[in-house]
């Protein structure tokens, strides 16, 4: 149990130092303008703007909600995640368990890590006895929001 909430520490501390410049992303092409043509990397980043309230938009999570959905749809991992914890959370949409779910499983067969861990299907979780997924669940969806909208930030393809 211990090692598993280690492991799950040492990867958001990992995607943290990974994301050091995120504060300084600026997107080159208009973001919304792509977004609205239906990019789903462009739909990302101005879901992760909103959510975040950077470079002039205010922070809005249903508008960051709405954005975030249309790219996770079309199968952006990401936005995958971040819908599924903002599913958990009621954050900028409805609090829906089983929505979420089944989004952290699309994440999760594309072999997500957090996901596989966050639904107990990760090969270290399965050995873990007595292992509070539900726990490690609600951190996560806290967590992964604004760390994987700052991580869209700096996807450039």
């Amino acid at each position: 149990m211990i090692k598993i909430i280690n492991l799950m520490v040492c990867v958001f501390v990992l995607s943290c130092i990974t994301l050091a410049h995120a504060e300084e992303a600026v997107p080159k092409i208009p973001i919304k303008e792509s977004a609205e043509q239906g990019n789903a990397l462009a739909q990302a980043q101005l879901g992760a703007l909103f959510l975040l309230g950077r470079d002039g938009y205010e922070v809005n999570v249903q508008e960051a909600a709405v954005w975030m959905l249309k790219a996770a749809e079309q199968g952006l991992l990401e936005a995958e995640v971040i819908v599924a914890a903002m599913y958990d959370r009621g954050l900028g949409m409805p609090q829906d368990v089983k929505k979420a779910t089944q989004w952290y499983e699309k994440a999760a067969a594309k072999g997500h890590g957090a996901s596989l861990a966050i639904l107990g299907k990760n090969e270290a979780a399965k050995g873990s006895v007595a292992f509070n997924y539900q726990a490690v669940r609600l951190k996560a969806a806290t967590q992964i929001p604004n760390e994987y909208a700052k991580k869209i930030l700096l996807k450039t393809k």
